[in-house]
């Protein structure tokens, strides 16, 4: 079997994937990239007081929290270590770390398909998707003196 073998099972421990600074109070590691299919998985962390745009998702996100506290300024629910959530592709929300937060805030995200920022008429304003995150993960990894970092891919 060779490398590309999709029934091969592939790992990447957590030295592999180093955090970078994302320069907006958000730390990511991004974890594995599928360009053709869209798919990304990511791992970012949230300093206190971390508020980002609105923004759509063209499909769907499983998210996963590890530690700390975020919630959706639309929704009644605040996501807290153990929490789970599905978002249905189209949700549109605005995602929110308390600033009384003592702890950065941890979350895995399984997306599928592009995240939209949207703009205060609801126009896109920045599209994030499979490719441009790896390509931005890969040039803040050179930045910071890390080299090229490992991601797994498809």
């Amino acid at each position: 079997m060779t490398v590309t073998d999709p029934q091969i099972v592939r790992h990447l421990s957590d030295a592999e994937a180093p955090w970078v600074d994302t320069g907006q109070g958000i730390d990511m590691k991004l974890l594995r990239v599928d360009v053709e299919n869209g798919i990304w998985v990511i791992r970012n962390r949230f300093q206190p007081g971390v508020e980002l745009p609105v923004h759509q998702h063209t499909g769907t996100v499983e998210g996963y929290t590890f530690s700390g506290r975020w919630r959706y300024l639309e929704y009644d629910f605040v996501s807290t270590a153990g929490s789970y959530i599905h978002e249905p592709a189209g949700s549109v929300h605005t995602l929110q770390v308390p600033a009384d937060n003592t702890e950065p805030t941890d979350v895995l995200f399984i997306i599928s398909g592009a995240l939209l920022y949207l703009g205060a008429e609801g126009q896109v304003e920045m599209v994030v998707d499979a490719g441009s995150i790896l390509e931005a993960y890969v040039a803040l990894c050179k930045a910071a003196g890390l080299g090229m970092p490992t991601v797994l891919s498809a």
